[in-house]
C-alpha cells in the first residue's frame, strides 16, 4: 500500500468520525462499534497475510 493510499484511507476514516460525532449518542455508539469491528478485521487480516507469506 502506498503513502497516497494510506493518506486516502486516513482522510476517509477522519471524515467518517466527524460525521459520527454529529449524530445522537445512541447512533454514535453503534457507528463507533462498526468502525472498531472493521479496523480489527483489517488488522487481523494483515497479520494473516504476513504469517502466510
Amino acid at each position: 500500500m502506498s503513502d497516497t493510499d494510506n493518506d486516502t484511507d486516513t482522510d476517509a476514516l477522519l471524515s467518517r468520525l466527524h460525521l459520527i460525532e454529529d449524530q445522537p449518542l445512541e447512533s454514535r455508539a453503534a457507528a463507533f462499534a462498526q468502525i472498531n469491528d472493521e479496523l480489527q478485521a483489517r488488522l487481523e487480516g494483515g497479520d494473516a497475510t504476513r504469517n502466510h507469506a
